[in-house]
Formats: C-alpha cells, structure tokens, sequence
C-alpha cells in the first residue's frame, strides 16, 4: 500500500521578504505600463503631427532644420534653461533658487530638471553631496529622537502609544501633506490633487521632477518662496521617514504575530551552533581554579 510523506518546507524569512519585494515591483510595473502606455502613444502621435502641421505651414523650413531646432530647445531644457518667452525669464540660480537647489542635493531627491553644467559646478556637487548626505542623515536621526521623545511625552499624558502614534501622524499630515498643497496650488496654478502630489513625491525623495515649485516662468515669485519650500523640504522628509520606520516596524509586528514561525526559524538559523561552539574559560580562572599545596 503507498504511503504519503508530507515534506515540511523550510522558508527563509528573509527570502520571503524578497520574493515580496520582486513581486510588488513585478505588480508596480504591470499595473503603470496599463495605465501609462496608451497615453504615451497619444502624446507621441501627436507630437509627430504637429511636426508635420509645422512644415506644412512653413515651408521655407525642411525637416532636418526642424530635428536641429529641436535639439536645441532639448539642450537648453536639459541645462535649465526655459526655452518659451525671452531672456527675461527669472534666474535659476538667485539665492532662493540654489537654496532650494541645495536642499534637494542633500535630500538626495533630485528633481533633474536642474543641475550644474559648468565643470567646477559638478566638481564641487559630488563633494558637496558626499559630505552633506552623512550630515543631512545625522540631523535626520536626531529629529527622529525628538520626535520619539514627544511621543513618550503624549503617551505619558494620554490613554496608550496608539492614540499618541495616532496624534503624530494626523497633525504631520495636516502641517506636511495637506495644508502645503493649498498654498502651491494657489501659487503655481496647479489643482490640489497636482500639488498634494508634488509634495508626496517630494517628501518621500522620488523626486520625479514633473512638478517642482517656482520654475513657471509667466509668475513672479517673492524672494524667499522657494527658500521656505527648501525648509519645509528638511522636516516634511524627516517626519515621513519616520513614518515610514513605524509603517515597516507595524507590518512586521502583524507578519511575526501572524506567521510566527518565520521569525523563530529566522532567528534560529542566526543562532551560533551549539556543537561547533567551544567555550574557552578566561585564564584567571584556570588559575584560581588549582589549589598548590606543600611538597
């Protein structure tokens, strides 16, 4: 008569973790190629026909002068230069601006939609960047204190850790996520979805560039507008990224309350084996240990 042996599987946890991972970013790209593709080939098909619109109303114009004429409006987009009005257009490198500029820089959130193109302007990024990203993740870890030395302070005056957790979030959200975008979309023009967006986007360093504050060159902006989006830049990151700390922290928590096996055979596989494990007392021992008596 056959028998059946059932083979118990030992999974790691952290090749759980990674097979979880793979198939999120598997899931991220199906999903966006669907909702992006079409319109890709839209915008695409009508560029193409409006090159074609163009040459058919100037004719003194060939296409290779047309291509040429595009690259240098590519060009001058790349280098951050605005190629629609004139040459009053603002600066992108006044105080406020390269304020703003830094401030990405050592966020590591990189917009691209401005960078330095002079060689000593990326000579000194690269240094500027090395030596700012430790400094800016200090200042981080610090924050991150001060805010969990809050948080103590609330749980202490309040009923438990959830409900200061809970305060912690809702009035970082207000002051980080939902009253700044009211004051981009009044300023830039943008919709409060665009602006609420943006400063996802930003705060949480994806930094895409597609929306960046003070870069519309038909509005005038006062002088310390980008300076004061640069601040907000330092702590809405600091506040999000530990957010996120506590979002990870939370989604282990239920993963070992709910799959505890993963953990302990995670942690017993880290464990030092107790047959190859010798222990050596220390020598003073060894010589309190002997008793010397008279010959």
């Amino acid at each position: 008569m056959a028998s059946f042996h059932v083979v118990r599987v030992r999974v790691s946890w952290t090749a759980l973790l990674a097979l979880a991972h793979f198939v999120y970013l598997l899931a991220g790209a199906t999903i966006f190629r669907i909702l992006e593709r079409e319109a890709e080939n839209y915008n695409r098909n009508h560029f193409l026909m409006e090159k074609l619109n163009f040459l058919a109303n100037y004719t003194c114009l060939d296409g290779d002068a047309l291509e040429y004429f595009v690259k240098v409006i590519l060009y001058a987009k790349k280098n951050g230069v605005n190629p629609s009005g004139n040459s009053t257009n603002p600066t992108n490198w006044d105080f406020s601006s390269s304020f703003f500029f830094a401030s990405t820089v050592i966020t590591t959130i990189g917009y691209g939609n401005l960078s330095p193109s002079t060689v000593s302007g990326q000579v000194f990024c690269v240094f500027y960047a090395f030596c700012g990203i430790p400094l800016n993740l200090a200042f981080f870890k610090q924050l991150g204190k001060c805010f969990t030395i809050h948080l103590g302070r609330l749980e202490k005056g309040l009923v438990s850790v959830a409900v200061a957790a809970s305060l912690f979030f809702i009035a970082g959200t207000l002051l980080f996520l939902v009253i700044p975008p009211l004051l981009f979309s009044y300023v830039e023009g943008w919709t409060y979805g665009e602006g609420f967006y943006f400063a996802f986007i930003t705060l949480s360093t994806i930094g895409f560039g597609d929306y960046v504050v003070g870069t519309n060159p038909g509005k005038t902006y006062i002088f310390l507008y980008r300076s004061v989006a640069g601040v907000w830049i330092i702590f809405g990151l600091s506040w999000l990224a530990l957010i996120f700390n506590m979002a990870a922290s939370i989604m282990e928590h239920v993963l070992d309350q709910t799959y505890p096996r993963f953990r302990k055979q995670e942690e017993a596989e880290n464990m030092p084996s107790s047959k190859t494990e010798v222990n050596i007392p220390p020598l003073s021992s060894l010589l309190s240990s002997r008793s010397i008596g008279p010959v």
